[in-house]
Formats: C-alpha cells, sequence, structure tokens
C-alpha cells in the first residue's frame, strides 16, 4: 500500500513538474475559443468541439451563432446558460461535459454532470449540441 501511495505522488510530482498550472489573471490569446466535451457515464463514449466566439462565431461547432449568443446572454458563465426547457424522462444515465480554453480573453475551465442526455439539452441549449 505505502509502495502504491509513494508512486502515486511521485507522478502527480513530475506531471505538475512537466504541465504548470495556468495563472488564473493569465490572459489567453484573444479568439483562442472554448473546446467542449461531453461523455458519457463512466467515459464509455465521448465527443468534443471547438467553439470560437470572437471575433465572430466560427469553428466547426454545428450552432455557433447561437452557442455564442447563449453564452453572452449568461455573461460567459455556464451555470446561467438560458435554459430550452422540454420533458425529459427520469431515467438515469449521466453525462459529463467540460468547457476549456478562453471566452472574451478570459480563461475558463468549467465543468458538471448532468442525469442525462436530454437534461443537459434542456439546461445548456445549443452550446452543447454537436
Amino acid at each position: 500500500m505505502y509502495r502504491s501511495v509513494t508512486l502515486a505522488a511521485a507522478a502527480l510530482m513530475t506531471l505538475a513538474a512537466v504541465v504548470p498550472a495556468q495563472a488564473a489573471d493569465e490572459e489567453p490569446v484573444a479568439g483562442e475559443g472554448l473546446f467542449l466535451t461531453v461523455s458519457g457515464s463512466e467515459n464509455t463514449w465521448m465527443r468534443g468541439v471547438m467553439l470560437k466566439c470572437a471575433p465572430e462565431p466560427g469553428g466547426p461547432h454545428p450552432a455557433a451563432a447561437d452557442a455564442c449568443a447563449a453564452l453572452t446572454k449568461a455573461g460567459g458563465d455556464l451555470d446561467k446558460l438560458p435554459a430550452d426547457p422540454h420533458p425529459c424522462t427520469k431515467k438515469f444515465d449521466p453525462v459529463t461535459v467540460e468547457a476549456t480554453g478562453s471566452w472574451q480573453q478570459r480563461w475558463m475551465s468549467w465543468q458538471k454532470t448532468y442525469a442525462n442526455a436530454c437534461a443537459l439539452d434542456a439546461a445548456t441549449g445549443a452550446v452543447f449540441r454537436f
């Protein structure tokens, strides 16, 4: 047990040395965009897309203009995205979403788990529709 803990600690320290943490006040490159991912329970499936909102909506996100408008309406706070309420089943099949990158020159790293894909769609609208 002690050996496993020691090896895990050594691996984390090595990773920390190789991948420095981004400072909270560090400004990313303008127009860099957000990398959005959606994964199923226990990472059984995963998909991702880049969303660029500056200087204009674009990137491979299929609804970039709507997603950028939703982000603007929420002031960049993914917990405050305008909802698209519609009925969903209560089946528990969790999906986890992440957003990492920059929006309006602010670094963001956000993650949330929803009960199922329908609950995700109802809560986040166009942002995670890809």
